[in-house]
C-alpha cells in the first residue's frame, strides 16, 4: 500500500467575484497534484461557497485559504478578517450546506476578531479517478476467425486461388 506524504498549501487572496473562479482552479490543481481527484468537487465547492458568502457579506475581503492533507483527511480552512461578520447570521445558509457535504466542520475565532471556518473530507491515499473515460470493449455475439488461427494449408489454398 502506498503511504501518503503529508501536504500543506496556503493562499492569501482578496475576494472578488472573478477571483472565486481562479481560486477554485488553483485548489483543484493542488488536489490533482496530491492524487486527490475525488475530492476536487466537494472541496472546491465548499471553498467557493465560503468565498462567495464572504464577498457578499464582509467589508474586509482579505482571506486566507489553507489545505492540510494527512493521508486520511483533507482539511480546508478559510480565514476571513472582518470582525463584523457573524457566521451564525450572515453565513448561516452557507454553513448549513458545508455541514451537509463534509465529514466534519467548525468555526473558531482568532485573537484579532477574525474567524476561521474549516471543513474536512475523508479519502484514501493514492485514490485516482481517470480523467479520460476508457474505451468501450466490443460486444460481438460470434467470434470471427483470425487468419493466423487458420491452418497453413487453408491459407495456402486461399492465396493460390487468387484470394488476398
Amino acid at each position: 500500500m502506498k503511504t501518503a506524504v503529508p501536504c500543506y498549501y496556503h493562499l492569501d487572496v482578496e475576494v472578488s467575484p472573478e477571483r472565486v473562479g481562479q481560486v477554485r482552479r488553483i485548489l483543484a490543481a493542488h488536489l490533482r497534484l496530491w492524487d486527490l481527484e475525488t475530492l476536487v468537487e466537494p472541496v472546491c465547492g465548499g471553498a467557493e461557497l465560503l468565498l462567495k458568502a464572504i464577498d457578499e457579506h464582509a467589508r474586509n475581503k482579505n482571506t486566507s485559504i489553507e489545505l492540510w492533507w494527512n493521508g486520511q483527511h483533507l482539511i480546508t480552512a478559510v480565514a476571513e478578517n472582518d470582525s463584523e461578520l457573524r457566521p451564525d447570521l450572515d453565513l448561516r445558509a452557507c454553513l448549513e450546506r458545508i455541514a451537509a457535504m463534509s465529514d466534519g466542520w467548525g468555526c473558531c475565532a482568532t485573537d484579532t476578531g477574525s474567524k476561521v471556518i474549516w471543513f474536512s473530507q475523508r479519502a484514501r491515499a493514492g485514490e485516482r479517478v481517470p480523467l479520460v473515460p476508457t474505451a468501450p470493449e466490443p460486444n460481438l455475439r460470434e467470434v470471427l476467425q483470425v487468419p493466423r488461427e487458420m491452418p497453413v494449408a487453408v491459407l495456402a489454398a486461399t492465396t493460390a486461388d487468387g484470394g488476398c
